[in-house]
């Protein structure tokens, strides 16, 4: 019995890390495809040789390969977005996101509640000093979506603004609001555009 947990412990451990390779490799292939870049050539921007750029790339997009945090870094610098936004918890099935959440909940309070008939999650902010920093954090995405819903910003600025989160802070270890900075710049975006 005692080798039949063990087996099954290190088959649930193959299975996450064949998962968690799959997440990084799909958030790659997603900004790689969004930026209009093959395989062949992002490959070739992290330094690997032309004739196998493109199968190394499709490794680590099949999650054949999983890249170490510094090929992780080149990788996110390449596509333009911070490294968090490659390494994604895994939420590629609703068991998957369902852990994700129970695990917020333990971490930073997060409950789930309802409001005019709709389920709806709310931040705690009681609960711990990371709740409070979570809670800044969403009012800083709520205060972005929000210009995008008023035409203030379009989608091109509002995707920047996620995928290179949290760049825009100018206040380490914490993350504030959109700066006026960014939202001067944001601002100044849409104007040329119109």
């Amino acid at each position: 019995m005692t080798i039949l947990n063990i087996s099954a412990i290190l088959i649930a451990t193959t299975v996450e890390m064949e998962l968690a390779a799959m997440a990084i490799g799909e958030r790659i292939h997603f900004f790689r495809t969004m930026r209009g870049m093959t395989q062949k050539y992002l490959g070739m921007l992290l330094g690997f040789p032309e004739k196998s750029a493109d199968v190394r790339l499709a490794q680590y997009e099949t999650g054949a390969r999983t890249p170490k945090a510094d090929l992780t870094a080149s990788l996110a610098n390449a596509l333009g977005v911070s490294p968090l936004a490659l390494s994604v918890p895994d939420i590629d099935s609703y068991l998957g996101l369902m852990h994700t959440l129970f695990t917020l909940e333990d971490r930073y309070g997060l409950t789930i509640d309802e409001l005019d008939g709709e389920v709806c999650l709310r931040v705690n902010v009681r609960h711990s000093k990371d709740a409070a920093r979570l809670h800044e954090m969403l009012c800083s995405w709520r205060q972005a979506a929000a210009m995008l819903k008023a035409g203030e910003i379009g989608q091109e600025d509002y995707d920047r603004w996620r995928y290179r989160y949290p760049e825009f802070s100018n206040t380490p270890g914490r993350v504030k609001p959109i700066s006026q900075g960014l939202s001067d710049m944001l601002v100044e975006s849409l104007n040329k555009k119109h």
